[in-house]
């Protein structure tokens, strides 16, 4: 595959996205049903927080398996399928395997404590089980991959790359997200982890992920001239979810075309603002994937702390936003980092 330029605006996607992502968990803590999926939970619920929730939810995680896709696109232009397969074992497997053993089980031992429950070691995926998906997907797709690599200068590969330039190209993309949910049938379009849904989804995610960097300009082009019309219509079929269904009732095929159009929306708005360099991004891009893997024990430390202080709600979700934040960053910044056999099991290379 030909050489391109370093895309930036993806790069950032993958920070912003993650972050997100952490301030979701975080919001779950103050909702009435987060004991029900093995958060800590407020006693006083913030339930106004759910508008913002909701908007995010049914785009945030497909939005990662897109970007993920896209990695894996760059990552094949100078690398056979034996260097791919080897680098995303160490840089996915490694920590995933390393995480359901010696992290995931930390913020169980918090949550057994909080609520008094008998204290047990827990092996589970929890919010590890994205890079479980990742690394399936990579060995899954791999032939397809490559062979769309030995193929990218012929009459078929051109078609391709023209084809996600198109409205057919958009249309493919929304159309294969709402079939999955007639298929799959789930309860739920946003419950996307360690469910079937969740796994199909993020495979078509990835899948395309891969063919809009595949396509070079001719998608993203696309995007940045239709980019306000995108904005527009993910906003108006939020508002019908809002105000018609409540978010409650809006059904699956309508959330899968909301979360296409916002997906298309950030890309677009992405690749106008943010394909950039800069050394806070040099410095977030590798941060950002330890900090993934670890926030969970400081989202549910910070919960055991702060959640019995006698303060306002509102005082308690931006001290344990703040904790867990400062948190991450010093067991990033003072211990992963620069400890040099650790540095592999949060997915970073060794220097």
């Amino acid at each position: 595959m030909s050489n391109s330029i370093r895309r930036y605006d993806i790069d950032w996607l993958r920070v912003i996205a993650i972050g997100l992502l952490l301030i979701y968990h975080i919001t779950i803590v103050f909702q009435p049903w987060g004991v029900f999926i093995g958060f800590i939970q407020s006693d006083q619920p913030l339930k106004s927080l759910w508008i913002p929730m909701s908007m995010l939810n049914v785009w945030r995680i497909p939005l990662l398996f897109f970007v993920s896709g896209m990695g894996v696109c760059f990552a094949i232009k100078k690398r056979n399928w034996k260097q791919l397969l080897t680098e995303r074992a160490r840089r996915i497997l490694l920590p995933f395997i390393f995480g359901i053993i010696f992290i995931v089980p930390i913020h169980f031992l918090i949550w057994q404590y909080y609520y008094s429950q008998d204290v047990s070691y827990m092996l589970n995926r929890s919010h590890l089980w994205f890079l479980g998906n990742i690394f399936m997907y990579v060995l899954i797709l791999s032939p397809l991959f490559f062979y769309l690599k030995r193929i990218e200068g012929s009459l078929l590969g051109n078609r391709i790359k023209k084809l996600f330039g198109s409205p057919l190209g958009f249309l493919i993309i929304i159309g294969t997200f709402v079939i999955e949910t007639f298929v799959v049938k789930m309860e739920s379009f946003e419950l996307y982890a360690m469910t079937t849904h969740g796994f199909v989804l993020g495979l078509l995610a990835f899948l395309f992920g891969f063919l809009l960097i595949y396509s070079e300009a001719y998608f993203w082009k696309s995007v940045l001239k239709w980019r306000w019309f995108l904005i527009i219509v993910a906003s108006l079929l939020f508002s019908v979810r809002l105000f018609y269904f409540e978010l409650v009732n809006a059904p699956n095929y309508l959330k899968a075309v909301e979360s296409c159009f916002w997906v298309f929306t950030v890309f677009a708005f992405g690749y106008r603002y943010l394909n950039h360099q800069s050394k806070i991004l040099s410095y977030l891009s590798e941060a950002v994937y330890p900090i993934y893997i670890i926030h969970m024990i400081f989202l549910f430390l910070g919960s055991y702390l702060i959640l019995p202080l006698n303060i306002s709600t509102i005082y308690k979700f931006i001290l344990i936003v703040l904790f867990t934040g400062a948190g991450c960053y010093i067991l990033y910044e003072f211990i992963i980092r620069r400890i040099k056999f650790l540095r592999p099991f949060f997915g970073l290379r060794r220097r």
